[in-house]
Order: structure tokens, then C-alpha cells, then sequence
């Protein structure tokens, strides 16, 4: 890398590596892809993210916007039955709760989509549908790419944590529902 001695005329531009999970079959290395690409996601929209170390955790990460400090679920949608992706909102024995974890990122490999859902919209279900191409049952199209409910304070958020206005103007990354969406 050039040092500023180097080339002095010369600006720095920033890359952010763009990662899609990418892994062989089994679900451990399918979830540990996931998650790079979820941290790769995250630190490109300039959050600053944290793992926790181990695996009694019932989050994955600790995302710090600025306003809150979020506990986040990282989960995969692989299983498409020809119209939905499934997603599991639970651990290995227990469902996810709002004491536990404040939302759920779920990602569509497939289709390199991410759906930022609090956990209050997903509770006391075991699980829930994913319908990126279709407006039919498309209960969680609201969360689709809402990166910025992860910027705004928990008291910001309107009906359905989705926010009244748009409350991050510098996020490069707008909701469904953002009024500034381009």
C-alpha cells in the first residue's frame, strides 16, 4: 500500500470488499460464510461491528451505530420451495427473544439479498417466509436491505420499526420503505 510520501497528489479512495457467501455443503461453513459477508455488509455501511468470542451467545454480533449497540442473529435462507425462502427464528432448541437479540439479519444467498427484521416482528414464531420476488405474502419486504433501522435510535423507529422519515441520509443503503429510495 502507498504511503502518503509515495504518491502525495494522489487521494486515497476506500474499498470495501463486496462478499457473497460462498461454501461447500455443510451448515457450519455455510453460517461462517454468512457471516463474513454480513460483516463485510455491515463495516461497508461504516458500523462498527463486533464478535463476540465463543459460541454461548444467542447473537452473532454486536453492531454499534453511533445511537445503540444492536445484538444481531445472523441467519441463512437457502431452502426455496419454488415461490419463499424459509428462515428459522430460533437456536438449536429455543426461539429467539427480545431479551436476547434485537434483530434478526437474514440473507438470501441466491440472490445476494439482506433482510435487517427486529425481533419483535418475527416473535413467538419458529419461523418465517422470505418472498423477494413476489408481492404475494410478502410480510418482511418492509425489512428488505433496512440497514437504517440499525442507524436510527430505538425511539426514532415508527409503526412496524420502520422509521416515520428517513433518519440517516449518509447511509448509501435506503429500506423498502425509505422515502429517500432512489
Amino acid at each position: 500500500m502507498a504511503t502518503d510520501n509515495e504518491h502525495p497528489t494522489t487521494p486515497y479512495t476506500i474499498v470495501v470488499p463486496d462478499l457473497h457467501a460462498v461454501a461447500s455443503p455443510s451448515r457450519r461453513r455455510l453460517g461462517d460464510a454468512v457471516e463474513a459477508a454480513f460483516l463485510a455488509k455491515a463495516s461497508s455501511l461504516y458500523f462498527a461491528v463486533a464478535k463476540p468470542w465463543g459460541d454461548d451467545n444467542r447473537y452473532d454480533f454486536l453492531v454499534d451505530s453511533g445511537n445503540a449497540i444492536w445484538r444481531i442473529q445472523v441467519k441463512c435462507a437457502t431452502s426455496f420451495d419454488g415461490s419463499r425462502y424459509s428462515v428459522h427464528a430460533g437456536g438449536v432448541s429455543e426461539l429467539y427473544t427480545a431479551n436476547e437479540i434485537d434483530f434478526i439479519a437474514a440473507y438470501i444467498v441466491a440472490d445476494n439479498i439482506w433482510y435487517v427484521i427486529p425481533i419483535e416482528a418475527v416473535v413467538p414464531h419458529t419461523g418465517f417466509h422470505l418472498n423477494p420476488h413476489s408481492r404475494r405474502h410478502a410480510r418482511y419486504e418492509i425489512y428488505r436491505e433496512a440497514w437504517c433501522l440499525l442507524a436510527c435510535k430505538p425511539k426514532a423507529r415508527g409503526r412496524k420499526h420502520i422509521p416515520i422519515r428517513c433518519r440517516c441520509p449518509e447511509l448509501s443503503v435506503r429500506c423498502a420503505v425509505c422515502p429517500n429510495r432512489k
